[in-house]
């Protein structure tokens, strides 16, 4: 299955009018459709199109086009959500510590968060074993790391990527 990443919109957002909006919600619920037949979904030529899709590229509002796996099928089958938090919150430190968990491919998330922690991990692995080892030879390798907390995903009720432009 392919979807398209959107770009968070920040202070700088671009203007959409609703064909652009309706190009985004069909290239979200598939990124593979081509210009001819996204078009034909718009009622519109695909030059048009084309040029709309181009330029929501271009301005960052589409960021890639990803495959999404099914991870239990290429043998993940364990899902964690850890919580951190830092010992140092100096802007050094923490750029220190997003470095380093942006490396790590177990980490499919990273969440800076407020509360009683600061980041949120995603943290995809095969199995118990795997987890611990991520947990002892990368996590604790990390100079700035306060305390932890996994939470364990017992299963997926809604997982979605695409959300409304409007």
């Amino acid at each position: 299955m392919f979807y398209l990443i959107l770009s968070s919109f920040s202070k700088n957002n671009m203007k959409l009018d609703e064909t652009d909006k309706e190009i985004i919600r069909h290239l979200q619920q598939d990124a593979k459709l081509t210009t001819k037949e996204l078009a034909g979904r718009l009622n519109l030529s695909p030059t048009p199109v084309y040029e709309r899709v181009r330029r929501l590229e271009n301005e960052g509002v589409i960021k890639k086009y990803v495959a999404l796996v099914n991870r239990e099928k290429v043998g993940k089958d364990l899902m964690v959500l850890c919580n951190i938090r830092l010992k140092e919150h100096a802007q050094e430190a923490g750029a220190k510590f997003v470095k380093a968990i942006v490396s790590m491919p177990e980490v499919t998330e990273c969440l800076n968060i407020s509360g009683d922690y600061d980041f949120l991990l995603k943290v995809v692995v095969t199995d118990m074993r795997e987890y611990q080892s991520f947990i002892m030879n990368k996590l604790a390798s990390l100079e700035n790391i306060g305390s932890t907390q996994s939470i364990f995903v017992m299963g997926e009720i809604k997982s979605e990527t695409a959300f409304d432009p409007d």
